[in-house]
């Protein structure tokens, strides 16, 4: 059995990354989204176990305290992180998962859980085009989409360890670089360790 895939993409916020995601997730039935924990409320529609696993604060202090998590990170007051065991589980068992995750803790991900990961930077075609598309939501006010602005420009200065860059100015040819650099991946030799000792074997 193939050793399974962490397929980890960041992108700062407005450049599309999860439409490009649930492309991918929809195209191939392999790869399974990484669910995370969270200590903010359930939104209307959210499911329990499928978007976020809801914990209390305390419940997430208390994981965190016994390292059970591969990543985490306190955004708004909230904490969301990934829980190791299930992840390990998961690889065990050949399965591909599907990171959705800020640099920070694509950061993490790739020092707790080394030979395992491939990572992907979704850009957007300019810093400029970043921000008409997200004026163009008209759902922010202008501070917000300056710190959000700031914030894009501080992770694509990280852009440079990640395995993959996709340019997401038209998004039909940024999905088929997406799903080329999960094609690739799944590729490589240390995910078909069983493959190799077969043909060995024979």
């Amino acid at each position: 059995m193939s050793q399974g895939l962490v397929f980890v993409i960041c992108a700062p916020s407005g450049t599309g990354k999860t439409t490009l995601a649930g492309r991918l997730l929809a195209e191939f039935p392999q790869l399974n989204f990484s669910v995370s924990c969270t200590t903010r409320p359930p939104r209307p529609g959210e499911v329990d176990g499928e978007d976020y696993f809801f914990l209390s604060k305390q419940e997430f202090e208390a994981k965190r305290a016994d390292n059970e998590f591969l990543e985490w990170a306190e955004v708004h007051g909230n904490y969301y992180g990934t829980l190791r065991k299930t992840v390990e589980e998961a690889l065990s068992k050949g399965k591909d998962l599907l990171f959705d995750i800020d640099v920070q803790g694509a950061a993490q991900v790739r020092l707790n859980l080394p030979g395992h990961c491939v990572f992907a930077f979704i850009a957007p075609p300019s810093i400029l085009a970043l921000r008409h598309r997200l004026e163009a939501r008209g759902s922010e006010c202008p501070e917000i989409i300056c710190r959000r602005i700031a914030n894009a420009k501080a992770e694509v200065a990280n852009a440079h360890w990640f395995d993959f860059l996709v340019v997401n100015d038209e998004l039909e040819l940024a999905y088929q670089e997406l799903k080329s650099a999960y094609l690739a991946a799944r590729l490589y030799p240390t995910r078909q360790a069983g493959l190799i000792n077969k043909l060995l074997a024979e």
